[in-house]
């Protein structure tokens, strides 16, 4: 699909509040309600957009202590990928999952409540998981930047 500088800002506008009404980005866009229905119906049905969601403040929620893990696999067969990437996805603490080139195989996004969460997080679920070799966390500091959008 080929953008147009319309396209893109729609886009934009669309990332930082999805919620907007068609009407309000017409206006934003000096195009008519119809005109940003259909280029947002044409964003969608290509797969550009792919869904909207609430993006939930983790402090407010009690989920603010992040972790990221460095998943080694014993073997990179492939029963042991598939098996591994399909017990993860399972892993309601895990927010992200990324199959890297390196040193280790897997690196994870964890959200938990604190660092006694995350601890049972480790033994009572990744480490559970037979096939890991081994396992390597950092903890988050400070968020210097989160986003979501993607500018094109």
């Amino acid at each position: 699909m080929i953008f147009d500088e319309t396209d893109r800002k729609l886009l934009h506008l669309l990332q930082i509040d999805s919620k907007q009404t068609n009407k309000a980005l017409s206006i934003q866009l000096n195009l008519s309600v119809t005109a940003v229905y259909e280029r947002i119906k044409k964003l969608e049905k290509n797969g550009i957009v792919k869904q909207y969601v609430a993006l939930v403040d983790k402090s407010k929620v009690q989920k603010d202590f992040v972790a990221f893990c460095h998943v080694k696999l014993i073997q990179h067969t492939q029963e042991y990928v598939v098996k591994f990437e399909r017990e993860v996805d399972q892993l309601n603490e895990v927010l992200e999952c990324y199959h890297l080139s390196g040193d280790y195989d897997y690196l994870l996004k964890v959200l938990v409540k604190d660092m006694s969460a995350f601890r049972e997080f480790m033994v009572k679920k990744l480490t559970k998981i037979d096939h890991i070799g081994s396992t390597h966390s950092m903890f988050m500091i400070n968020e210097v930047k989160h986003t979501t959008a993607i500018i094109l």
